[in-house]
């Protein structure tokens, strides 16, 4: 990566560092020091609350536009070579992408995921830099796979809404002798997947495929999992997602998928409901006001419920508990949460 490069990525990840840990605290304290019955409301009648709103969305569009500025003169450096080993790549040239997927510019990304080579590089580079800065070998993603899947034998893992594999690879690396599958809409991402995973020796299979019908056999997984999927669908679609992955389920197999919760704190909920328009991610509401242990339970999956997830890397990990408690931070911060179901046996 060029130096120039570098340093206008540099700048941007620092702006958004002090959006989430210096403007966002100060926020806070104003909108404590009203006093209002209604946080949200006090919270839009600062001036301060516009420039967060706005250095939101502005930093997140400044950091799309370096990014596909560096890999328009670089090429991404983490495009990987060509497979060596193991895996597949099944894609499906007549599958229809759905208008909900293709009418966004998801996370501001100009052009999305899905279009080309070119978007797709642009988007994994972008998912190293969005956690501000702290996912250089998507540690989030591994995390989740680490702390979040309780340690047994599976046979057959699949991982839904995978995009180019940065969730599942690490369950391949962590279950070398399980069969793992990546499930998604965008050919593109999965043809980098297949790449990185083969460079990687990693027997990954790779699907182009809808979440809501991925068309493999009843009960033939032992896990499925997800990062980052639910909050992208409409109702409808998010409700046939969570009942194709309980289709896909064997007796005694496991759900586990992260995505956001509100916390109950009024402003920090209302800042993650803002989020959902200047992120360009029009469903997210819906998903977290969607009572999925309910859609669980009426597919037949046991011991639904969400658990709190922190995101960083060397914070103390709470124990299993029946209410979603993060730990106390004063900065802006995406409140992770793994919704858990079973399949009984």
């Amino acid at each position: 990566m060029r130096l120039e490069d570098a340093s206008r990525i540099d700048f941007v990840l620092t702006l958004r560092r002090r959006w989430a840990d210096t403007l966002y605290p100060v926020l806070a304290e104003q909108v404590e020091a009203a006093a209002g019955d209604d946080a949200a409301a006090v919270a839009d009648g600062l001036p301060l609350h516009d420039w967060f709103a706005w250095l939101e969305r502005g930093s997140q569009k400044m950091l799309w536009r370096a990014t596909q500025d560096t890999v328009l003169a670089n090429g991404s450096e983490t495009t990987p070579s060509a497979a060596k080993a193991g895996g597949g790549l099944d894609l499906d040239p007549g599958l229809a992408l759905p208008d909900w997927y293709t009418d966004w510019d998801i996370h501001v990304q100009p052009g999305g995921i899905w279009r080309n080579r070119q978007t797709a590089e642009v988007y994994e580079l972008g998912a190293k830099l969005v956690m501000l800065g702290e996912n250089d070998d998507y540690t989030f993603h591994t995390l989740f796979a680490e702390t979040a899947v309780p340690k047994r034998d599976y046979h057959r893992i699949i991982d839904l809404g995978c995009g180019f594999g940065k969730s599942t690879w690490p369950f391949a690396r962590l279950y070398p002798d399980a069969e793992v599958i990546g499930v998604d809409l965008a050919a593109p991402c999965l043809e980098m997947g297949h790449q990185k995973c083969g460079a990687l020796g990693l027997p990954v299979q790779f699907l182009q495929r809808d979440c809501c019908d991925t068309g493999l056999d009843d009960g033939s997984m032992d896990l499925v999992a997800s990062t980052m999927l639910l909050h992208e669908l409409p109702p409808e679609p998010l409700a046939q997602t969570i009942r194709e992955a309980a289709r896909l389920l064997a007796p005694g197999g496991l759900l586990r998928m992260l995505d956001f919760r509100y916390t109950g704190d009024a402003l920090r909920n209302h800042v993650l409901t803002g989020h959902s328009a200047r992120n360009n991610e029009p469903f997210m509401p819906y998903a977290m006001a969607a009572d999925t242990m309910e859609i669980c339970e009426a597919t037949g999956l046991m011991n639904a419920r969400w658990v709190a997830f922190d995101e960083r890397p060397h914070s103390p990990k709470p124990g299993r508990q029946d209410e979603l408690i993060w730990p106390p931070r004063t900065d802006w911060h995406f409140p992770w949460a793994v919704l858990e179901a079973e399949k009984p046996a």
